[in-house]
């Protein structure tokens, strides 16, 4: 198995680490990623690479009908652990087990580049229905912020994403142009270790060694203490949550 394999199939075995650490979604991008679609009638949804539903859940409590697809059996028990009013699927981004034409809308959170663009783009086409949307988005720590960005340095591992790799949604002939939104968003945390928990469901910390993850754990927690923003008490990590979405043409 190749490294981006690896990484993709990572997570289930920290499945409730990741649904305990990893932050959720904020509601201007859920709203502002369907914005295109009629907005006074409950949607169905298509929580694509649902994980342990930290999108699902937003979209449960906007009140939309949603169907979440996962193809990791550890992530999508959590799932159904924690995330009620919801239909669960074993699934892929390349074999979407839904029928032709029968959602609103496909939103993906913080998965799209593990994604074969070139096989899913016409699965996600094929079960929207016509002026249907797809939606990505990611959380991204704000760099802007300086420590946080000097953290980043710190907590970087062996195993970094190529800067080469694709991590948006490329554009496809059927749909339509690309439209991009960035929000700013928040996750709060207790305790430096807490962070350091957040960052370990981290792909490229899953894959590497005890030793490695040990000695990268270490740095981090020292960084942490180390900062008056960090050191006392509880403390909120700056965040940016990037979206992309496009209408299915036809």
């Amino acid at each position: 198995m190749d490294l981006h394999a690896r990484r993709a199939d990572s997570f289930g075995a920290q499945a409730e680490a990741y649904a305990e650490h990893r932050p959720d979604y904020p509601l201007a991008a859920i709203r502002w990623a369907l914005e295109p679609l009629v907005q006074d009638r409950r949607l169905d949804v298509l929580d694509l690479a649902a994980g342990t539903g930290k999108l699902t859940a937003g979209l449960v409590a906007e009140g939309h009908c949603v169907t979440a697809v996962e193809p990791n059996e550890q992530m999508l028990s959590e799932l159904v652990r924690r995330v009620h009013d919801v239909r669960a699927l074993p699934g892929h981004a390349e074999h979407i087990p839904v029928p032709d034409q029968t959602v609103d809308a496909v939103l993906v959170g913080t998965a799209f580049h593990w994604f074969d663009q070139e096989k899913a783009m016409p699965e996600i086409a094929r079960v929207l229905r016509p002026g249907g949307v797809v939606a990505a988005m990611w959380n991204e720590p704000d760099t802007s912020v300086e420590w946080l960005a000097e953290f980043e340095r710190v907590s970087t591992s062996s195993v970094q994403t190529s800067k080469q790799d694709p991590t948006g949604i490329l554009a496809h002939p059927l749909f339509g142009e690309p439209e991009r939104q960035v929000f700013r968003h928040s996750q709060h945390r207790d305790s430096p270790e807490a962070f350091v928990a957040t960052v370990n469901t981290h792909s490229r910390l899953l894959v590497v060694s005890d030793e490695e993850r040990a000695a990268v754990n270490e740095k981090m927690l020292a960084f942490l203490r180390s900062r008056p923003e960090t050191s006392n008490g509880p403390f909120d990590v700056p965040m940016l949550t990037d979206v992309t979405r496009m209408v299915v043409s036809g």
